[in-house]
């Protein structure tokens, strides 16, 4: 390797590791799970990689990684085929949505702003992916990011005209789906009375216990189940006699337990979902389950537990 390529590899790989948390969460937002924001992000570098020598400077070196990221999404997207749109809840019946763990926002680049950070409310990522792939990447880079149409633009490989176009389409939808006050669309905070609950749900065992825990018209989420509603079902369903080991943590804001499970027979505890709540005057209104094991491993836990 020639040293001018050596001096571009050394550049590359510095200046994505400053720039990767932040591009990890552009790309959930874009995919609506971690499993599939790590792909891109991988592929983003693979693509910077190739184009390093083109780098000439003009932009910064993070505008450059989001472009080449938000591009990867939108292949990655035409590969996957024509997809129909959704209706409904997506909380209720997508498989492919997925929580974010609050750990991998802890330390990202400042520059990207407090609310960019933050904007990873999962009613707004549901939201998102109502919108098709160009018209949520525009979406993201003007509402999320502050970039200007022309800049979008740019990035798309497209004229202004169009990108204004994606905005009046992605923004229609968005009022339908998203909470109406961006203010609603960040992480809502995560208090000590949040936490206390959290741990009372985790040690919750029998039907009151939970029910002291549960608002009447609680509703659990868990596809590619149907949803369990209302107090007495939640209650009944939560305090089934199975062989749980549950860890706190939190995720897109919210409480969250990581929760393994040991089968009949079976001798070691396997990941199994995710459960994502939502805590309204001190009572759960809704919990959503992410069943699978790769959200598990999101949060850097394995898929298998020894006794």
């Amino acid at each position: 390797m020639s040293d001018l390529h050596q001096e571009q590899a050394i550049w590359l790989q510095r200046a994505f590791d400053e720039h990767r948390r932040e591009l990890h969460v552009h790309c959930y937002r874009l995919a609506g799970n971690v499993a599939d924001a790590d792909d891109l992000v991988q592929e983003t570098f693979l693509c910077a990689w190739r184009a390093r020598s083109r780098f000439e400077g003009r932009a910064s070196a993070r505008t450059w990684f989001y472009r080449i990221a938000t591009n990867v999404f939108l292949d990655s997207r035409k590969a996957a085929g024509h997809r129909t749109i959704p209706s409904g809840d997506l909380l209720e019946w997508s498989t492919e949505l997925g929580p974010y763990p609050d750990a991998l926002l802890a330390d990202n680049d400042p520059q990207t702003g407090l609310a960019a950070r933050e904007t990873v409310e999962l009613a707004l990522i549901a939201a998102l992916m109502y919108l098709p792939a160009r018209q949520r990447a525009a979406f993201v880079l003007r509402e999320v990011y502050g970039w200007t149409p022309q800049e979008i633009a740019a990035a798309l490989h497209t004229a202004v005209a169009a990108v204004n176009s994606l905005l009046q389409r992605a923004r229609h939808t968005m009022r339908q789906h998203a909470p109406s006050d961006p203010q609603h669309w960040r992480r809502p905070p995560l208090t000590s009375e949040d936490e206390e609950i959290l741990r009372r749900y985790a040690n919750a065992k029998d039907p009151e216990t939970f029910r002291a825990l549960l608002a009447e018209d609680v509703r659990i989420t868990m596809p590619p189940d149907p949803p369990v509603v209302g107090i007495d079902a939640a209650a009944e369903f939560l305090s089934r006699p199975l062989d749980w080991r549950t860890f706190p943590t939190s995720a897109n804001g919210r409480p969250a337990l990581i929760n393994y499970l040991r089968r009949p027979g079976s001798p070691h505890y396997e990941a199994m979902v995710v459960d994502v709540l939502r805590i309204e005057t001190g009572k759960i209104v809704k919990s959503n389950a992410f069943i699978g094991a790769r959200h598990v491993q999101a949060f850097g836990m394995p898929t298998i537990l020894e006794p």
